[in-house]
């Protein structure tokens, strides 16, 4: 009897053990499926546990984006968990444009079991990070990057080659493999639908070829779009393993945080350089535009799509806020509209889709067929606010770029909240979020280099997190592709943070004099010089800058100075070595002079003051400017003395100790080695560097009356603004440089600033700085 009973135990036991596994196995399917609504039962619950992701929808009087301490950077942050939609989603786009909006995520022709087999097929290294699946030996010689030489027949999009060039023209790029990094592929893989005419055939078997592949260790994949109709998997084509992925449309559940980045979806019309400007100016500063809310694009009739966009109706007023749909799309529109369908398309064609973008505070930004939108850079570049409806979408750079302060994130179950929540957000806000999309698209998205470099720059940092920036630097003006953290990364050490920061400018200044003559006496134009300059209350030091090819003069041959002289004796003897970022210059502030320029005591201390108001910017005497020829459609140098100038010589010019750097190591090698071979332009340079960072003008200052560049010939050697070619040189040089940019940074100005009571008929002992009107 006991022996039955034990039996019986063992069966019922055995058998609710086999229960439970089963169990066990449906709840493992069921949560690996993406995007499923019991993950949040209820919305209170999940507000809680995510009170700052969504304070938009859930607390109306947090709308304003409170604030908040900037997040530390830790190697591996956990990854966000967001709102998931819960319905089957409708068609949206047809043909090409199928590619660039709408979710992914919503397979109606697959099952679970083969979207997880899809996944796990794809990301077989899903745990990836830095610290487990990059190799950082291979950075010892710092992070450059190699690009593999094209194979024969390889065909390579447009806008493939526009992410290469735009690496083959930057600081990192090297074509020496031992030397790299971090690998880029020659293969085209922006395109992974198999539809798609750019589809590349046989990616696996070509890079698994790969000498240096790895398992894509220390290897960057670029892919604008994956998978193909029906479902719009992830499904690339091929294994990236231990790749990152520099992916568009990325969305949460693969994206591998702290490894892969998610780049924005652009068109290949989108430019290789420069870009189109912002839309928003001083002339258009005012927060309130003609509409509250915008949108105008395509919807869905079969096939995955988006529901928020068939939706839209419910919330468009016809007023202030404007929501356009058509489903005359496809072949077989008219065989699958629905009852909307009509009036859909008479409304379509009423509005210009550009009027209104352009007169809109805030744009809509739906999902469609993938995460991504082409509207998502539409709306920045339109200083329209974004307001995000798409559901597990990894916003581009997230890693670095706060678009709390840029952008309304929502969610797409609470649709019909979106007008009240727009409504409510002050016109103080809309300008400042306005103004955030502004600086967002200059500084990383307005080019397909600013995309590239962001995303190259944004490795960088992980590579050495010690010498990382942080988020202050890449949401703050200029950014972070300007802000090197090799420099510092203490954002008060930079000049464009000093009024931010509250950030007293410093007292004293650094007097840097480049000589290219031989000294020849006590009464030389550079011992003058050193003298007037260090009779200035705010000198600190002077640094003699020898390039001259005789050798160098004894100590005793220098003056006798009250600050500390020293010389320093150029290794190259370059011209662009004027500019290399000495050690021995201690002061943020830096006086750059000539040998031959002829400067007062007075002139350089008021001089000086100006600077510390604007320590961001160049300060100096001589000025130029440029124009635009059109006769020749190229951009025209002057020197003609007008009330107008866009450029001020570094012969006798105040500047930051930190732009020396920057342009030593941010301008490519190509650009320093031409201004070193003609000994020309390395001033223009200069300003077009500062301008380009600041997009402001330099500023001039009051200069002697009988001021004028001395013709100096001194022995054999004569001054270079004696060579007959020294113009048509700077001519040369100006389109160089706004080729190398993709845009002229420089900005006219007809501001000098003058003393107080300059010129005025008083006595002149009422005037601080008198001398300057007796010379």
């Amino acid at each position: 009897m006991q022996a039955k009973k034990r039996y019986l135990l063992v069966s019922v036991g055995a058998g609710l053990l086999f229960l439970v596994y089963l169990w066990g196995l449906q709840i493992g399917e069921f949560q690996q499926q993406p995007y499923q609504y019991h993950q949040f039962p209820q919305y209170p619950e999940y507000h809680q546990s995510h009170p700052q992701e969504y304070q938009y929808f859930y607390q109306r009087q947090e709308v304003y984006y409170q604030p908040q301490p900037l997040p530390q950077r830790t190697p591996s942050r956990q990854p966000r968990h967001w709102p998931e939609s819960t319905e089957p989603l409708e068609p949206y786009l047809e043909g090409g444009e199928q590619e660039e909006d709408s979710p992914q995520l919503h397979h109606q022709h697959t099952s679970p079991r083969e979207r997880r087999a899809i996944r796990d097929n794809i990301y077989k290294n899903k745990r990836c990070r830095m610290e487990t699946c990059f190799d950082f030996a291979r950075c010892q010689w710092g992070f450059k990057v190699y690009i593999y030489p094209p194979q024969r027949g390889d065909e390579i999009s447009e806008t493939y080659r526009k992410i290469l060039s735009s690496i083959e023209e930057s600081r990192f790029h090297t074509t020496d493999p031992t030397r790299a990094c971090l690998f880029i592929l020659a293969v085209d893989t922006l395109d992974r639908d198999q539809l798609s005419t750019q589809y590349v055939q046989n990616v696996r078997s070509r890079i698994q070829s790969l000498p240096t592949w790895n398992d894509g260790r220390n290897h960057l994949i670029f892919n604008l779009y994956s998978g193909t109709w029906p479902d719009y998997t992830e499904d690339l084509g091929f294994e990236v393993g231990q790749a990152m992925l520099a992916k568009a449309s990325a969305d949460m559940v693969n994206f591998r945080p702290n490894f892969d980045i998610s780049i924005p979806l652009f068109s290949k019309d989108h430019p290789l350089k420069g870009g189109g400007t912002g839309y928003l100016t001083l002339k258009d500063a005012l927060p309130s535009r003609k509409y509250l809310l915008v949108f105008k694009g395509k919807r869905y009739l079969t096939g995955i799509g988006s529901e928020t966009r068939n939706a839209l109706y419910h919330i468009h007023n016809g007023e202030d806020i404007i929501l356009l749909t058509t489903c005359k799309h496809g072949k077989d529109w008219e065989r699958h509209k629905d009852s909307r369908c009509d009036r859909d398309n008479e409304d379509y064609t009423k509005f210009d889709y550009q009027e209104l973008l352009h007169n809109s505070s805030f744009c809509l930004v739906p999902r469609g067929r993938r995460l991504g939108s082409f509207r998502f850079l539409e709306a920045l570049q339109a200083a329209c606010i974004p307001v995000i409806l798409s559901n597990g979408w990894e916003l581009p750079f997230s890693e670095v770029i706060d678009w709390r302060k840029a952008a309304i994130i929502g969610d797409e179950r609470l649709l019909l909240q979106v007008p009240s929540i727009t409504r409510s957000v002050g016109r103080d806000r809309i300008l400042a979020l306005r103004q955030q999309t502004q600086f967002l698209w200059d500084a990383y998205f307005s080019s397909v280099a600013k995309i590239v470099l962001t995303t190259l720059e944004i490795i960088q940092d992980r590579v050495d997190p010690l010498v990382s920036r942080n988020r202050f630097l890449w949401n703050s003006l200029p950014g972070g592709l300007f802000a090197l953290p090799q420099y510092s990364t203490d954002p008060a050490q930079f000049p464009f943070y000093y009024a931010i920061l509250g950030k007293s400018p410093p007292l004293q200044f650094t007097a840097v004099v480049h000589t290219v003559t031989p000294l020849q006496s006590q009464i030389s134009p550079v011992v003058k010089l050193i003298i007037a300059v260090a009779k200035s209350k705010f000198c600190a030091q002077i640094v003699v800058l020898w390039n001259c090819d005789k050798p160098l003069p004894p100590r005793n041959k220098w003056p006798s100075t009250s600050v500390p002289l020293t010389v320093i004796e150029g290794q190259t003897k370059m011209m662009s070595s004027r500019f290399f970022p000495h050690n021995v210059i201690v002061t943020d502030a830096v006086l750059s002079l000539d040998e031959d320029s002829v400067l007062s005591t007075n002139e350089v201390d008021f001089a000086f003051i100006v600077w510390q108001s604007f320590p961001e910017r160049i300060i100096g005497y001589p000025a130029r400017s440029h124009y635009w020829d059109s006769s020749r459609s190229r951009w025209g140098y002057t020197s003609k003395w007008t009330n107008e100038y866009s450029m001020v010589l570094t012969g006798a010019a105040f500047y930051h100790r930190y732009y020396p750097y920057l342009f030593t190591h941010y301008i490519p090698a190509s650009l320093l080695s031409m201004v070193d071979r003609i000994a020309n332009c390395e001033d223009i340079l200069m300003n077009f560097l500062v301008s380009a960072v600041t997009k402001q003008p330099p500023i001039k200052v009051t200069q002697k009356k009988q001021y004028k560049e001395t013709m100096m010939t001194q022995g054999a050697k004569a001054s270079r603004w004696a060579d007959p070619d020294h113009f048509a040189q700077r001519q040369t040089c100006m389109n160089t440089f706004s080729h190398w940019l993709g845009f002229m940074p420089l900005v006219h100005s007809q501001m000098r600033l003058d003393p107080v009571l300059f010129r005025d008929q008083v006595s002149i002992l009422r005037k601080k700085y008198r001398d300057i009107e007796r010379l």
